[in-house]
């Protein structure tokens, strides 16, 4: 794929997920998160993966940001289970070795928490890792697989994933953590296409973006 500008990539992945309905938008009859927060947009890039066009799109958008933001990498590695096809998919496109992590040590067999392997370079220093997500929220459970890779003397040099809600959160804990992130889209594009193309009604955009502002406090 010849490179786009990182504008058109975010507004390309938005219409993709909107389209194949990978993303769905519901101001007036929101969705209830595991956490309990009323939300008007529920994402589950999974649904992406059954069609071949967008996951092909997605596949070398992802690894174009791997080569321009992340030349360094070695290692790909895909957070369970969500982010576990696309780190392959992506591992495979760059030809470049791939495992991925469980939330926490499984409790039968091995006990591994990272499938596959995880080696020192040739040089025997730490092997440099680009984590794949497919979504990120607060960045909580995404960054205890940052930190298991590092206690297993990973260097873990970024994050990559397909959209991001943008919470003033997941700022914060990615920028504590030490741990660069880049997205392909985000919730206010998402949003300015979702009103480009008739998704929502023009008189929802302020419930959205206060949603965004404060989602734990949200009603409709």
């Amino acid at each position: 794929m010849s490179q786009l500008p990182v504008s058109t990539v975010a507004q390309t992945v938005a219409r993709h997920l909107l389209a194949v309905q990978a993303v769905r938008l519901r101001p007036a009859d929101p969705f209830t998160w595991s956490s309990g927060w009323k939300s008007p947009i529920y994402c589950d890039n999974r649904v992406t993966l059954a069609f071949p066009e967008v996951r092909t799109y997605i596949k070398h958008a992802l690894a174009d940001v791997v080569r321009t933001q992340f030349p360094e990498a070695q290692v790909i590695a895909g957070v369970a289970t969500a982010g576990i096809p696309q780190g392959a998919l992506i591992a495979d496109e760059l030809n470049l070795p791939y495992c991925y992590v469980r939330p926490e040590p499984k409790k039968h067999g091995m006990g591994n928490q990272i499938e596959g392997r995880l080696e020192a370079d040739a040089s025997g220093l730490p092997p440099k890792v680009v984590v794949v997500e497919d979504l990120i929220s607060t960045g909580g459970s995404s960054l205890k697989v940052v930190e298991a890779l590092r206690q297993a003397g990973a260097d873990v040099v970024g994050m990559i994933a397909i959209f991001t809600y943008g919470f003033a959160l997941a700022d914060e804990n990615f920028a504590n953590a030490d741990v660069k992130l880049a997205c392909l889209s985000n919730y206010d594009i998402l949003v300015q296409e979702a009103q480009t193309l008739n998704y929502i009604p023009a008189d929802a955009l302020a419930s959205l973006s206060a949603w965004r502002q404060n989602p734990g406090e949200w009603r409709r």
